[in-house]
C-alpha cells in the first residue's frame, strides 16, 4: 500500500482528491491538510510515500512546504494547481506527475498510476527520490523564491519575512537571525541559506556573516583591509578583506 498525504487549502478539493483516492486500491490517505504548517508536523507523524500537494497556498505555497522537508525522508510528489504556469514548471522540474484543476477521476488514476510505478521497486524509488532531490536544489538555486522563513521558538511557529531580516550569523549547525531587537535560530548551512537568498539585498561580507544591505548605516576602514560596517540598530559587524570584491561589485562602487 502507498501511504498518501493530502495538501490543499481548498476543502472541496481536498474531498475530491479524498474520493478519487478511496477508489484507488494500492492508496491509503494517512493524513489530510489544510495547509503547509499543518502538512509539516503531519509529514514528521505519517512519513507518507506520496503527497497530493498543492502549489497555491497562502503563507506557505508548495515550494516552499518541500524547502522544509529533509531529502533523506523525501516522498513522491503529485502536484495539484489550477495554473498552467506551475503545472508546467512543476513538471519540468522533474515531479512524479501533475493535477491541473479540475481534474477527473481518469486523470486522477493516470496520475496515481504514475506513481505506483515509481514506487514498484528500489531502483524506480531511488530515481523518484533524485527527482524531487533535482526539484529541490533547482528551487535553491532561484534567488529571489525565498520570501519567508518558518521559525520555531518558544512553542509557536513563526512566518518571518525574509527582508525582515537585519542580519545573521552562523552559530554552530545553526544561524541565527536578527530582526530588530528579536534573534530566532534556524538549523542551516550559510551556504545553503545564501543560495537561496537574494543576492541583491542579502550579501556575506564573512564567512560567518551574511547582512541586509538596506541596513548599512556607514562604512568604516579597518585592519588588514577589512572595514567595520555599522547597521541602522547599531550594530557593528567586519567584512573581511576577502569579500570586499564581491561587496563593490553589489554597491556599484569600489572600496
Amino acid at each position: 500500500m502507498i501511504r498518501a498525504m493530502i495538501v490543499d487549502d481548498e476543502p472541496l478539493a481536498r474531498e475530491k482528491v479524498s474520493l478519487f483516492a478511496s477508489s484507488e486500491p494500492d492508496l491509503e490517505v494517512v493524513a489530510t491538510c489544510s495547509n503547509g504548517v499543518e502538512a509539516l508536523s503531519s509529514f514528521n507523524t505519517h512519513t507518507p510515500d506520496l503527497i497530493f500537494l498543492d502549489i497555491q497556498m497562502p503563507e506557505l505555497n508548495g515550494f516552499d512546504f518541500l524547502r522544509q522537508l529533509k531529502t533523506d525522508t523525501m516522498p513522491g510528489i503529485i502536484f495539484i494547481t489550477a495554473y498552467d504556469e506551475f503545472a508546467l514548471r512543476a513538471f519540468e522540474y522533474h515531479a512524479l506527475d501533475y493535477l491541473l484543476k479540475p481534474f477527473d477521476k481518469e486523470r486522477f488514476h493516470r496520475a496515481v498510476h504514475h506513481a505506483t510505478v515509481s514506487m514498484s521497486t528500489k531502483e524506480e524509488k531511488e530515481k523518484s527520490h533524485k527527482q524531487v532531490v533535482t526539484l529541490l536544489e533547482s528551487l535553491k538555486k532561484d534567488s529571489s523564491s525565498l520570501e519567508r522563513l518558518i521559525v520555531k521558538t518558544n512553542g509557536r511557529v513563526l512566518f518571518l519575512k525574509v527582508n525582515d531580516i537585519d542580519w545573521m550569523e552562523a552559530a554552530g549547525n545553526y544561524i541565527k537571525l536578527h530582526v530588530g531587537n528579536e534573534t530566532h535560530l534556524i538549523r542551516e548551512t550559510m551556504n545553503s541559506l545564501e543560495q537561496q537568498l537574494n543576492g541583491k539585498i542579502f550579501v556575506r561580507v564573512h564567512r560567518s556573516t551574511i547582512i541586509n544591505i538596506d541596513r548599512i548605516k556607514e562604512l568604516q576602514p579597518w585592519f588588514n583591509g577589512d572595514y567595520k560596517i555599522t547597521l541602522t540598530t547599531n550594530v557593528q559587524v567586519i567584512m573581511s578583506r576577502g569579500y570586499r570584491k564581491h561587496f563593490s561589485s553589489i554597491i556599484g562602487k569600489p572600496l
